[in-house]
């Protein structure tokens, strides 16, 4: 009996111990709620999914050296931004100056409003990819490639092949793969690129003892960048499972959206890169003119400017850039995320929009490839019904996008999703592109998806049973760890 005693007092001090953590070491009151939740309710293993998923190492330097390199980096390159930021403010283009407040949000960020771009939607994995293999072989200086999800099937081998042909062709080719979402190619593909000439190591190398935090901070990013002057970036990551070709034989539908960009709306894409290549192979890269497309090269008009932020930015940028895209807007936004879990701050935005007379139309999965998540999500729903909002469910497949259209004049295409993860965790890019013509192209994209959706009557989503409601408010509880 005083074995047991010593042992549940020594159990009671820990946990104690472990919520003081959480008190003193999360700022979020919603999450920290939730984190005391779980070390509370579940004994032991709440403890360890709070070390695995919520305590903030950014408070112990984990990024400080990525943090001082991309500093380094950036004193080097700060005249570049500002030149071609201010030559691109002198304009008299409408849509910059309806969405001014925008744009300075993100030069405050370091990242530059760039003119004479030429862009092109990319819908699904059947468009982006023969693109991404021309642009790919058409190199000649250098390939800088960073994904999420690489996988060793047939797309990931071809564009392997082309990497190691282009490098054994003197083109140098740096290649950035997150360590858990591309862990399937860890020994194999990634050896045959090394073996092959190519420069590839992973964003984080996961070790087994210090896997719940790396896993934690995952780079999301979906980043190429070819001689400096063509990117692409989306949501697409680079597997069979985003083609949706009756030879593959894929179970299901997926439906994503990526963006190519040629022109000197590159140029941040390629400092995220060169930034992330320092951290992942402890290397300082020099800067070399040929990194970065001329700003007097003249692709097309579109305006381009990035939003990124991850577990080393100062502010949220993601998410306050999306705060700001909802609150100039002055007649629609089209919002289209796999994932709704918004967080306080974005659900008021939505609804403060809607308030204001704004046609807000939110399309979502029908059936996430998470159930919690799924939940979770549902659980939003009602908030933003009630404040006039649309909501569609996507019957068709699996929509992955992440992506916003405004007013029929700006457009969002990027790698975050609208939840807690993206915007906190996760090292993520969007881009802002100011362009109608893409803007209404990604607007007709999204009418034409409603018609694989079913919207939400909201007077029947809110007579919906309390025992159904009852595992989405559940999960909601859990929302800000997920």
């Amino acid at each position: 009996m005083s074995w047991y005693l010593a042992g549940a007092a020594a159990y009671i001090v820990l946990v104690i111990v472990v919520c003081g953590r959480i008190l003193y070491d999360t700022d979020s009151t919603s999450k920290t709620f939730a984190y005391l939740l779980v070390a509370i309710l579940l004994p032991a293993i709440g403890m360890i999914i709070y070390f695995a998923v919520g305590a903030n190492y950014r408070k112990n330097k984990l990024y400080s050296k990525k943090i001082t390199n991309d500093n380094k980096l950036l004193n080097e390159i700060r005249k570049k931004i500002v030149i071609e930021s201010e030559s691109s403010w002198d304009g008299v283009d409408p849509v910059i100056k309806a969405h001014k407040k925008l744009a300075r949000l993100l030069l405050n960020d370091n990242s530059p409003l760039s003119s004479n771009n030429e862009v092109k939607l990319l819908l699904n994995g059947e468009n982006k990819f023969p693109e991404v293999i021309e642009a790919l072989k058409a190199a000649q200086h250098h390939i800088h490639i960073e994904y999420y999800i690489f996988e060793n099937d047939d797309i990931g081998n071809q564009i392997k092949d082309i990497l190691v042909q282009k490098a054994q062709s003197g083109v140098q080719v740096r290649f950035i793969y997150d360590d858990f979402g591309s862990r399937s190619i860890r020994h194999t593909l990634v050896n045959e690129l090394i073996a092959g000439g190519v420069e590839a190591f992973p964003f984080f190398k996961i070790f087994f003892v210090a896997l719940s935090n790396r896993t934690n901070y995952r780079n999301h990013r979906k980043i190429i960048v070819i001689d400096g002057c063509t990117g692409f970036v989306g949501g697409i990551n680079v597997s069979d499972r985003y083609i949706n070709d009756t030879a593959n034989q894929n179970p299901g539908y997926w439906r994503d959206t990526h963006v190519r960009i040629n022109g000197p709306g590159v140029f941040y894409l390629q400092y995220l890169f060169i930034c992330d290549w320092n951290f992942a192979a402890d290397q300082h890269l020099k800067i070399l003119p040929d990194f970065f497309c001329s700003t007097k090269s003249k692709k097309g008009k579109a305006m381009v400017q990035m939003a990124a932020s991850g577990p080393d930015s100062s502010t949220p940028t993601i998410m306050l850039a999306l705060m700001e895209v909802l609150g100039m807007a002055r007649e629609e936004v089209l919002i289209t995320t796999p994932y709704f879990i918004p967080g306080e701050t974005i659900l008021d935005a939505i609804n403060m929009a809607c308030l204001s007379g704004v046609k807000v139309k939110l399309l979502v999965p029908l059936h996430s490839d998470s159930f919690i998540v799924n939940a979770a999500a549902r659980s939003y729903y009602a908030a933003i019904l009630d404040c006039g909002a649309e909501i569609y469910l996507y019957k068709k497949g699996f929509v992955h996008a992440k992506t916003m259209v405004v007013d029929g004049e700006l457009a969002v295409i990027g790698t975050a999703n609208m939840d807690h993860r993206s915007f906190e965790l996760n090292f993520e890019v969007n881009s802002i592109i100011y362009d109608e013509k893409l803007a209404l192209e990604l607007k007709d994209a999204f009418l034409n998806d409603l018609k694989d959706a079913e919207m939400i009557d909201p007077a029947k989503w809110k007579k919906r049973t309390l025992f159904k409601q009852l595992p989405e408010k559940l999960c909601r509880l859990f929302s800000p760890l997920l």
